[in-house]
């Protein structure tokens, strides 16, 4: 049955019989599974690098020469051997990933008839759509080049068991101490890098077993009380680790392919433990375990970058295409420690 705008008598009547059934939405409220943009990971442990061009060097000061001492005593009437201060040189190659998606003019009509704000809005929802496949494309690009066995050579394995060689007590162990462990590995560190790790990473199981590991509870709970019960967080572990930053990797992602049944899983490793020393910007006189080189092809230092254009006509369609140009590269392996299996 159709109306026009002089009966209203038929249209009340048909609501209240419940003839008359619109098909419209809600504007303020949908249930959109964006993910909170401050649990990306690609952005939090390693520094950006923008460059003008996709491919180019970059210079690498021998740590050898550097740590040796290359002082000799002087000769009478002479002249020592001029030290040698070795440089190599490290290549970067931004590649680029690309991602489209559609939009139906037709459909989009009532949606901006009815002015959808938000996600509602089917443009702004691809845009927005576009934005997201492409921060969870570049975590799962930090996941696979920086945050899984077999990337650092320096790689530690928990186990229930008692240790040996390049294993400890995972951390949910009763025998286990994580502070004692990550300290051993600073030094380590130090000792064969020339820098202490300033920040660690963290897998979701990691963290949790850390938070409610015996000797860490142990060391704040003196400071809590009824109304302000003390609680270790990522601020506490950085304190007890000493170092200056400590972050959770809880970035989620659907690791089946289209059309199959959805397996949600966490992008990083959630047994796993990353211990790294990296500069907060990139730096001409710092080492860093790894960089984001990022291309910027459209200028603004930025690796993503996204354009709209009009479909062949007659289809009523337009599309949002969203590209980035990076590369994630491990700059120093001797600045980066892994643990794998760090809970059962």
């Amino acid at each position: 049955m159709q109306y026009n705008t002089l009966d209203r008598g038929a249209v009340t009547k048909s609501l209240a019989t419940g003839a008359f059934k619109p098909h419209l939405y809600l504007t303020n409220v949908s249930t959109a599974f964006f993910q909170d943009p401050s649990l990306s990971v690609h952005d939090k442990v390693f520094p950006r690098v923008p460059v003008q061009l996709s491919v180019g060097n970059y210079y690498i000061f021998s740590r050898e020469d550097l740590a040796r001492d290359n002082m000799q005593r002087k000769p009478e009437f002479g002249k020592v051997t001029p030290a040698v201060m070795g440089l190599e040189t490290g290549m970067y190659e931004c590649a680029v990933d690309q991602i489209i998606v559609g939009i139906d003019q037709i459909q989009s009509l009532n949606y901006e008839r009815m002015r959808a704000p938000g996600a509602a809005d089917p443009r702004k929802a691809k845009v927005r759509f576009a934005t997201e496949q492409a921060n969870l494309h570049l975590d799962l690009m930090f996941s696979k080049n920086f945050f899984k066995s077999g990337i650092w050579t320096n790689e530690y394995s928990g186990v229930s068991a008692t240790p040996s060689g390049k294993q400890f007590y995972q951390f949910d162990n009763a025998n286990s101490d994580p502070i004692k462990l990550v300290h051993s590995l600073k030094y380590e560190m130090l000792r064969s890098g020339r820098r202490m790790p300033n920040k660690i990473a963290l897998g979701a199981e990691t963290f949790a077993a850390l938070i409610e590991h015996p000797a860490i509870i142990e060391r704040v709970k003196s400071g809590g009380s009824t109304a302000n019960p003390a609680v270790a967080n990522e601020k506490v572990l950085a304190e007890l680790f000493g170092v200056e930053q400590v972050t959770q990797l809880l970035s989620t992602y659907n690791s089946a392919d289209f059309g199959e049944e959805e397996n949600m899983q966490f992008v990083c490793d959630p047994k796993g433990m990353l211990l790294t020393y990296s500069p907060n910007a990139p730096a001409i006189d710092e080492p860093s375990a790894g960089y984001t080189f990022t291309w910027d092809m459209l200028g603004g230092g930025h690796p993503m970058v996204f354009s709209q254009w009009l479909g062949e006509n007659g289809t009523h369609t337009e599309f949002i295409e969203g590209l980035c140009g990076y590369d994630m590269k491990k700059t120093c392996d001797e600045l980066g420690i892994y643990l794998k299996d760090c809970v059962a």
